[in-house]
């Protein structure tokens, strides 16, 4: 059974910083690529954030220079590093694996 677990959300104010964690199990972990995508109220899910299984990664306009995705195969987990916030960052975020297997989401508010 394949499960991705999110972690890290919460809520935090503009320019601070979270750091989102998805922890895999019953996939070969490293053999995927992976990604964060996003939805905020009323607007589409879209992909934030992509990192291949080789390492090559990929970013949406809006959070270029300020997110970096990462993986740890070692530890079956990907990493979204979010930095300079900003209130339109606000949104349930999503780990998603092949782009098939989705984790549960973990909501980021930025608020002053």
């Amino acid at each position: 059974q394949v499960q991705l677990v999110e972690s890290g959300g919460g809520l935090v104010q503009p320019g601070g910083s979270l750091r989102l964690s998805c922890a895999a199990s019953g996939i070969i972990f490293r053999a995927y690529s992976m990604g964060w995508y996003r939805q905020a109220p009323g607007k589409q899910r879209e992909l934030a954030a992509y990192i291949s299984s080789g390492g090559r990664t990929n970013y949406t306009d809006s959070v270029k220079g300020r997110f970096t995705i990462s993986r740890d195969n070692n530890k079956n987990t990907a990493y979204l590093q979010m930095n300079n916030l900003k209130l339109d960052d606000t949104a349930v975020y999503y780990c998603v694996a092949g782009l098939h297997y989705w984790g549960q989401g973990t909501q980021v508010t930025v608020s002053s």
